[in-house]
């Protein structure tokens, strides 16, 4: 047997003795464990599976063990991967941490840094939250405002930021601030600080969905010691468009993970035969485009892990990423007919239906709005010349 092989049947063994059944199901945002000095579990299974995911590192399966990761190889991590998928098992921790701060922190942090952050993330000590967009600087990210000055052992913070995910609920941001203002993409610097710090504050935005996950946040004096800067003072552009790329193939992945079911399936098993020829085969289509997403996605991770990805491909992700997603919710919506506008009682589940499909309209935005991805794809993939 070789060692892929070997580690391949003590992976699943593993997985099927210590996953619990009611973790073999899909979770979705709000019911998923986020970790942090607020969180909860939803469920002792919950718990039990999360305490024995972090307890071999495989939060974050492919970190280096010395920063409370599993260590694991690429090979390995994709095999864990396809095992997990294969059971149906739940990702046991839901972080930007993992999904954004950590590989920048690998990649940029100091020793120090990664020592301190990178295991509290894998613990799941500590949720955090992204300050980049601004009211004046959503797609024109570099003209952000929020400014950090130096006042020698610390810097002051003044500014807003908005659209701040789960900000009301997070203990720590990572922050684009402006430390030089004759400069626009060489002015800007990394921070990392405490929500809780003096002068911070946020208020929830209601969105068209009915739900709140972003908010406006706040920053009226807040001293933050200088060794939690990122990087260099004045390079944080180059972390932050680092870190933009993870975060463009983590909402390109939402919806689409190996091993969920179809959307025929799903939309069979909820309203029986669907008996319009048309919208069959447009579920259809859109089934045949999930497979061949999720394959591209896989094809992608494989070079990212060994480090031939070409830096344009996370946006070629989220632009195909977002436009299957939003379709997915049409047609479910589509499928329902009117009982699928049901806003609010128990059999619509409060309208988690309708509630979703509004919210899909926002991941044309987030993360660099498909306008910006489609400019990035034609200079950087398509070589077209510039307007």
């Amino acid at each position: 047997m070789t060692e892929d092989a070997s580690f391949r049947a003590e992976t699943r063994a593993w997985l099927e003795a210590n996953c619990p059944p009611a973790m073999r199901q899909p979770a979705g945002f709000d019911d998923a464990y986020w970790g942090g000095r607020k969180g909860h579990f939803a469920s002792p299974e919950q718990q039990q599976w999360f305490e024995a995911m972090a307890a071999r590192g495989w939060t974050v399966p492919d970190w280096p063990k010395e920063y409370g990761g599993g260590g694991l190889s690429p090979e390995q991590a994709k095999i864990l991967r396809q095992e997990m998928a294969r059971l149906g098992c739940r990702s046991p921790l839901h972080s930007f941490g993992i999904w954004m701060l950590g590989p920048a922190l690998l990649k940029f942090g100091t020793e120090e840094q990664k020592r301190h952050y990178l295991p509290e993330i894998a613990q799941g000590k500590i949720r955090w939250c992204q300050g980049y967009s601004e009211p004046g600087a959503g797609s024109d990210l570099a003209g952000l405002q929020t400014r950090a000055e130096d006042k020698g052992d610390h810097w002051l913070v003044n500014g807003q930021k908005i659209w701040t995910s789960y900000a009301d609920k997070a203990d720590w941001i990572f922050c684009l601030v402006r430390t030089d203002p004759s400069q626009k993409q060489g002015g800007i610097s990394f921070l990392l600080f405490d929500m809780a710090s003096p002068g911070v504050s946020t208020k929830p935005i209601l969105l068209i969905s009915g739900y709140s996950p972003f908010c406006e946040t706040f920053f009226d004096n807040v001293e933050v010691p200088k060794e939690q800067i990122v990087g260099a003072v004045n390079q944080g552009w180059t972390v932050a468009k680092y870190l933009l790329g993870h975060e463009r193939e983590m909402i390109s992945s939402m919806g689409f993970a190996a091993g969920e079911p179809s959307l025929g399936h799903q939309l069979a098993g909820e309203y029986g035969p669907i008996e319009d020829p048309v919208l069959r085969a447009e579920i259809a289509l859109h089934d045949v485009d999930a497979l061949a997403f999720r394959a591209m996605s896989e094809k992608f991770l494989d070079e990212l892990k060994h480090g031939r990805a070409h830096p344009a491909q996370p946006s070629m992700m989220k632009y195909a990423g977002t436009e299957l997603n939003k379709r997915r919710l049409e047609l479910d919506m589509a499928a329902g007919g009117s009982d699928a506008l049901e806003w609010e009682s128990a059999r619509s589940e409060q309208g988690t239906r309708p509630r979703a499909w509004l919210r899909s309209k926002a991941n044309s935005i987030e993360g660099g709005t498909s306008e910006v991805q489609l400019g990035i794809i034609a200079k950087h993939i398509l070589n077209l010349p510039g307007a």
